[in-house]
């Protein structure tokens, strides 16, 4: 198969949202913050763990579940610091990686294409688990100018990428899908909600 050459020679994902799904993670999540909130007698059903999900995403925050967590409790930082201890005793161990569907299908065409495939994935053995380690590095030497990054949050992801100058793909998904840019400076080269529009962006950007 003949390729025409791009000024793009790596694609780099934050593992989260766009090649694991976090849907199971992100359920355990907040089941984990109701109950830590009802131990503490105060009283949370499914809508509120939403809405203060949406709040914290909305919000920009940092640390979410962190903020989730102050919500729900009224700011009452002994009663925080008691809820955020309980829920990373619950989830500190918890693993709940979810492949996308379709996802080891593109990563092995763009594999094939000569591209370099970085993962942020502090938890390497995941990947081994997934059966997708090989196809990806921890590390590179390409240069940012030469990088995509596909990433599902604006703050976390999309933002620094583009100061260090790389272009960006925001892949809508799970808990950061309302997420939406507040400058030029947030603003991705393009939006995907499945890993159909991801190849169709990726391809367009690396002009192939």
């Amino acid at each position: 198969m003949s390729v025409r050459k791009s000024a793009y020679r790596a694609v780099i994902f934050d593992i989260g949202g766009a090649v694991d799904l976090e849907f199971a993670w992100e359920m355990a999540l907040d089941g984990a913050i109701a109950s830590a909130c009802g131990m503490e007698g105060i009283r949370v059903d499914p809508a509120m763990v939403e809405e203060a999900s949406e709040q914290a995403v909305a919000a920009f925050a940092p640390d979410v579940t962190l903020h989730m967590i102050e919500t729900l409790c009224g700011g009452e930082p002994a009663t925080v610091t008691r809820v955020t201890r309980r829920v990373e005793a619950m989830t500190g161990q918890l693993d709940a990686f979810q492949l996308r569907p379709g996802i080891e299908d593109l990563l092995n065409r763009l594999k094939a294409r000569g591209l370099v495939l970085e993962a942020r994935e502090p938890r390497w053995e995941r990947l081994e688990r997934a059966g997708i380690a090989e196809l990806l590095t921890g590390d590179h030497d390409v240069p940012p100018a030469e990088c995509i990054l596909v990433g599902d949050r604006i703050d976390a992801d999309i933002t620094p990428a583009k100061a260090a100058g790389m272009r960006t793909i925001q892949f809508r998904s799970g808990r950061w899908r309302r997420q939406r840019p507040r400058s030029a400076a947030e603003t991705p080269d393009a939006v995907v909600t499945d890993v159909a529009e991801l190849e169709v962006a990726l391809m367009e950007l690396l002009g192939q």
